[in-house]
């Protein structure tokens, strides 16, 4: 498909309908934006594993770091995706971090690509193999899609919104669900010390194992696999969870603020507890569990 043919049908597909029982959003190409999130990641990300040089790495003011692979993917992810959607916009983690001020554009009418492009920046710069790239398309603070993509084993997880999870392209099925006693949950450290210190480190009635990746896309990852059971997050930017809180609940899990219940739309960023459970069902368990 040329390239003018593909920005046609992103047009088209972008227009909202007159017609009773059409949806108003239709995602564009899906083969073409899984081909622009591999090719960045290869050209930007991969080439740069593990040779990375002192003057690529810089320090944010949030005391996080930034390398040029993660402002070299986000530049292209920005050109080439909103290339392919006329008329959408981005809000990636390096220009929020440059421009506050972009975050509005969730409440703007244009589509909004949620762009984190190189989640684990830390684990990447220090040689370690767990990190990511996210992609979301947020319409009207619905999430429409989501893309996580592990570069090192090239194998993208996606969704789209009531349609189901998918892993290169094939579907995913629902994980069943464990008894506490088997769970394996992501905490921070003060709450791994606070279950340690009520239940002991190897008592009943607590998790397996309390356990960060610090690379929440690969998080949701698990999540969606099964080998994690539960999550607790309480910095809440959207290119961190907007496209995996879609891929969990595609696969039958849940997530919802600790205090109100409600679950998240995508938006500024938030200092709240989530509670994320890898099925629905677990999630009253877990939030007791993680009680203040």
């Amino acid at each position: 498909m040329t390239s003018s043919l593909r920005a046609i049908i992103a047009i088209e597909t972008f227009m909202p309908r007159n017609t009773i029982g059409t949806p108003k959003f239709l995602l564009p190409d899906a083969e073409a934006i899984d081909a622009i999130i591999r090719k960045v990641a290869r050209e930007e990300i991969l080439s740069r594993y593990q040779s990375l040089q002192d003057h690529e790495i810089s320090d944010k003011q949030s005391g996080e770091i930034v390398t040029k692979a993660d402002i070299e993917s986000e530049r292209r992810l920005s050109r080439d995706l909103t290339s392919l959607l006329p008329g959408s916009v981005v809000i990636g983690e390096e220009a929020h971090e440059a421009d506050p001020e972009i975050i509005h554009r969730f409440k703007e009418p244009a589509p909004v690509w949620v762009l984190d492009p190189l989640d684990g920046t830390r684990n990447f710069a220090e040689g370690r193999p767990c990190f990511c790239v996210i992609v979301a398309l947020v319409d009207q603070q619905i999430t429409q899609a989501g893309w996580i993509f592990d570069p090192l084993k090239n194998i993208m997880y996606s969704a789209r919104r009531g349609e189901g999870v998918e892993r290169n392209s094939e579907a995913l099925k629902p994980q069943p669900s464990k008894t506490l006693e088997d769970m394996v949950g992501s905490v921070g450290k003060m709450r791994r010390e606070k279950i340690d210190a009520q239940y002991g480190p190897a008592g009943t009635n607590r998790p397996a194992d309390l356990v960060r990746y610090r690379c929440i896309g690969m998080e949701y990852v698990d999540m969606v696999l099964g080998t994690l059971d539960f999550a607790e997050y309480v910095n809440l930017k959207p290119w961190d969870h907007t496209a995996g809180l879609l891929l969990l609940k595609e696969a039958g899990g849940h997530a919802a603020y600790a205090t109100s219940e409600r679950e998240y739309v995508p938006g500024r960023i938030q200092r709240s507890r989530l509670i994320a459970t890898r099925t629905a069902q677990n999630w009253p368990d877990i939030k007791r569990l993680l009680s203040d």
